[in-house]
């Protein structure tokens, strides 16, 4: 398994081996052993979620505050999606910063993502099925929305028309705004561990 830092600070990409045969192909997601190494944090799994989109679907950028906080670790098991981790941790050395990641169900590709940070992707396929494993439960009201269109965030999401999303991901306030406004959550150099 290949477990490497991103650009974004806490967030990183796994690479499982993939193991071909005539009835197709197996690989090993993830190990706690190795992402703990990896990431210095042990990730203890409370809840797993899953969501279908259709093609140009367009989710995130999502986060949530601390406390609960909510480290993930997300994988496409059906079709393809454009994922991307967004450093929404006031006070980071990569805040504001995104990576992408094209994540294809048959590539097993994952990206882990500490408490703090923004996660978002868009559906490259019909019936795409991403794949959250959750170090906490969801509590309702600690939540945050991020413009995933934010231009001055700048992603390339490389759209084919207008995004399918939802109303609330559609009137997400920016990340200027929500820094102004205090809700972002602060980078806590004592429980995360530089990346490499």
């Amino acid at each position: 398994m290949k477990i490497e830092p991103m650009a974004v600070l806490d967030a990183y990409r796994l690479t499982p081996p993939l193991l071909d045969d005539p009835r197709g192909s197996f690989y090993e997601a993830w190990r706690l052993g190795d992402l703990t190494d990896a990431t210095g944090q042990p990730f203890v799994v409370r809840q797993a979620n899953f969501s279908v989109s259709r093609r140009n679907t367009l989710r995130g950028i999502h986060g949530t505050v601390f406390p609960p906080g909510q480290a993930k670790l997300v994988t496409c098991v059906r079709g393809a999606a454009l994922d991307v981790v967004v450093d929404v941790r006031v006070g980071s050395p990569t805040f504001g910063r995104f990576d992408v990641t094209l994540q294809e169900a048959s590539s097993g590709v994952g990206v882990y993502l500490a408490d703090g940070l923004g996660h978002a992707f868009l559906a490259l396929t019909d019936d795409t099925c991403m794949n959250y494993l959750c170090s906490t439960e969801y509590v309702p009201g600690t939540m945050i929305d991020i413009q995933a269109l934010d231009p001055e965030l700048g992603i390339p999401w490389r759209l084919d028309g207008e995004p399918v999303r939802s109303d609330k991901d559609a009137a997400a306030p920016t990340l200027a705004e929500l820094a102004a406004a205090g809700i972002l959550p602060r980078y806590r150099p004592d429980l995360e561990t530089p990346a490499g």
